[in-house]
């Protein structure tokens, strides 16, 4: 009988494993959430406005135009809709499925560069990393431009490795070829950092005459023209300079040099976001960081470490910042910890990071409690009431079983230390997607989806006040207009805001007709009056 150590062996160096938590990591539970707001909503709504109209060039949110992003998103949407209907399923499943594609591509790439087990354990790293999986099971651009970003810098390097390739070559025309495709997922991003990190790899390598002859081509940029180009030159036609000057200067120059929705951070904001996002894999990653500089020396790896760092260095200079913009740089972070997966030798330093996420999510009731008592936002109050009555015994043993299953991983002394990481990547995805995913989403989206579900089961005029939650429009299938309500209206609203709404229309009065947790829903009327009047003193007319 074979020993368990080659079972092991066999599965980790199998394809149906690395397809098997493919599955498991980016398609498992996407059916079965209620979307998110505010990123989710805002797509989706944006898609199913879309749809509706039949205007398949400029994106609208509650019929004002959406400049935030270019149109693929919004076409790979509408045409998983079209076929499977429109539901949480056919939105999410374009980002699945381009995940899974940005593994393929990973993986193809590793094996043809290093080896089949090595592009494996790539590809399962990538997967059950937290943000990936995140991501991938979000119904916004990300996945897909991340997909066509590591696609662009494979082809960077493929180029690389044929210094007699001419501007014609196939890597190169695939590189422009996947640019484009990102221009039009997300605009400049997808064909900034391939070309400046490129520009430095080649530098280092002394052949900057061979990475001008694929920055100069002719045949390149016509490719790039020809995919990006006609949808811009549409929505110039269509709604004139709006969009450019929207989408460039606002949502790409001004964040860059400002924080944007709130959404700012220190310097060294991705320091800290670093070990999170790579979550159970971060100590795998600092594992790499004493021998970087012998890595140095590899053309491969130094390639990756520069792809990495461009990234990293360039949005901590950015005012706007979010945790998945450092994505676009953790793809050659996957290879380096694959290909180096020997130099994790630390039990210690490969399980604390996994079972300080258990700790936190176990301390999570003294954490909601005591939020809950600094806070002075209705609406927030109503989110830790309702989140505090969600962690019930199941939440606590499914997280004491996943906590008891990392002890054994971690205590397990047999298989290398890599083997148990990624085991403990599957354990991982079971407490936040099995356990975690589904209360947050009770409590934060839930209410949002009911009480659309009710405006559109009482078929009223229906306007938002003052809130921005755009998966309401979505759910109810018609445009929100955000406005001060009028007579005979329902009007959706967070529960923060009803003084504000009752001094808004104080002649009005408003009837709750549903109320959840961070929610309301009214109806508005108008006041009852008395009918005999009231006389001078206080007396009432006869």
């Amino acid at each position: 009988m074979k020993p368990l150590q080659d079972y092991l062996n066999a599965a980790f160096a199998s394809p149906w494993m690395l397809a098997a938590i493919v599955v498991f990591a980016f398609f498992w539970q996407i059916w079965s959430l209620p979307l998110m707001d505010l990123d989710e909503g805002a797509f989706t709504e944006a898609t199913r406005e879309m749809v509706a109209s039949g205007n398949y060039i400029t994106p609208h949110r509650d019929g004002e135009p959406r400049y935030d992003k270019p149109i693929l998103t919004y076409w790979v949407q509408a045409a998983a809709t079209q076929v499977l209907g429109f539901n949480e399923l056919a939105l999410r499943l374009p980002s699945a499925v381009a995940a899974s594609l940005w593994v393929l591509a990973l993986w193809l790439f590793v094996r043809e560069r290093l080896d089949a087990l090595t592009a494996n354990v790539a590809g399962m790293v990538m997967a059950l990393s937290l943000q990936v999986s995140l991501i991938a099971k979000a119904a916004t651009a990300d996945s897909l431009l991340n997909l066509f970003i590591a696609l662009a810098f494979f082809e960077v390097y493929r180029f690389y490795l044929r210094p007699d390739a001419g501007r014609r070559a196939a890597p190169v025309l695939r590189l422009w070829l996947w640019m484009g495709l990102g221009f039009l997922t997300k605009g400049p991003v997808a064909a900034f950092f391939p070309l400046v990190a490129s520009l430095l790899f080649f530098w280092s390598e002394g052949a900057l005459r061979h990475w001008l002859r694929a920055v100069l081509s002719p045949l390149g940029w016509l490719i790039f023209l020809l995919v990006a180009g006609p949808w811009y030159l549409a929505i110039y036609l269509d709604d004139g300079p709006g969009f450019f000057a929207s989408f460039f200067l606002k949502h790409n120059a001004a964040r860059y040099g400002e924080a944007i929705h709130g959404h700012g951070g220190f310097f060294g904001y991705y320091f800290v976001m670093l070990p999170l996002i790579l979550l159970p894999f971060t100590g795998w990653f600092l594992s790499l960081l004493p021998a970087w500089r012998a890595a140095w020396a590899d053309p491969l790896d130094r390639f990756l470490w520069i792809w990495f760092l461009i990234v990293f260095v360039f949005f901590s200079f950015s005012g706007t910042k979010l945790p998945h913009y450092l994505l676009y740089g953790c793809t050659p972070l996957f290879i380096l910890m694959a290909r180096h997966r020997d130099l994790l030798t630390g039990r210690w330093l490969a399980f604390i990071p996994p079972l300080l996420l258990v700790g936190a999510l176990l301390a999570m009731t003294r954490a909601l409690e005591t939020m809950r008592e600094l806070s002075s936002k209705a609406h927030e109050v109503a989110i830790y009431n309702d989140a505090l009555a969600l962690l019930d015994p199941t939440y606590f043993y499914a997280l004491w079983a996943g906590g008891a299953a990392l002890l054994g991983l971690f205590l397990w002394s047999r298989p290398p230390l890599w083997q148990r990481l990624i085991l403990a990547g599957v354990v991982q995805g079971l407490l936040v997607f099995g356990v975690l995913a589904p209360r947050a989403l009770a409590v934060l989206q839930a209410p949002v989806k009911e009480a659309a579900l009710t405006a559109r089961r009482l078929d009223l005029p229906t306007v938002v006040f003052n809130t921005s939650m755009p998966s309401f429009s979505v759910y109810r299938g018609a445009i929100t207009p955000n406005r001060p309500p009028r007579p005979g209206e329902l009007v959706f609203l967070r529960v923060d805001k009803l003084d504000q709404l009752a001094r808004a229309v104080p002649d009005l009065r408003l009837d709750l007709v549903y109320r959840r947790g961070p929610v309301a829903l009214m109806v508005v009327r108008e006041q009852v009056r008395p009918t005999g009047g009231t006389q001078p003193g206080g007396r009432r007319g006869d």
